[in-house]
């Protein structure tokens, strides 16, 4: 039961605008993660910006199981096996991101989408943490949240990551 696990991986590539660009963007997510992504879609005014209510901006995915090990793991040596100890939340759950998607292994460059990069966010959990979701919301007890130093251990343990 005190087993931490990746509970999922949510990969995110923000465009910025509408149009070809966001379709390329998403072709690309899906050429990365091998899964379908969606298109994720602006809440609030930003005039500055010229971003308005329910403008779609960005695509993401989310992996779990197998697949979102493996494509941690990709993700990790891209960025060097490295991640900063700020990247941790309270709670245990980390995210970083890839300066550019050549870095991962596997991954070509595509000359119709050009240069871009991405976030990876990692939510870890332990098995209970489902009791939390049932329509009674039960409270998972404080002994057995994962905290931040948890995280750091099974991450540097599991995938061999140097904490800075």
């Amino acid at each position: 039961m005190r087993q931490i696990r990746v509970g999922k991986v949510t990969v995110n590539i923000g465009v910025g605008e509408p149009g070809d660009k966001l379709e390329n963007m998403s072709r690309l997510l899906n050429q990365i993660t091998n899964s379908k992504p969606v298109k994720t879609t602006t809440k609030r005014r930003i005039p500055e910006w010229d971003i308005r209510p329910g403008l779609q901006i960005g695509v993401k995915t989310t992996l779990r199981g197998k697949e979102a090990d493996e494509f941690l793991r990709r993700a990790l040596v891209a960025v060097e096996n490295k991640i900063s100890k700020a990247k941790f939340d309270k709670y245990g759950n980390f995210s970083f991101g890839v300066g550019e998607y050549v870095h991962i292994p596997g991954v070509k460059y595509d000359y119709s989408v050009g240069m871009a990069g991405l976030s990876v966010a990692v939510t870890l959990y332990r098995a209970g943490f489902s009791i939390a979701k049932r329509r009674s919301k039960a409270k998972i007890g404080k002994s057995h949240l994962i905290s931040k130093e948890d995280a750091i251990e099974f991450i540097k343990e599991k995938y061999k990551v140097n904490i800075i």
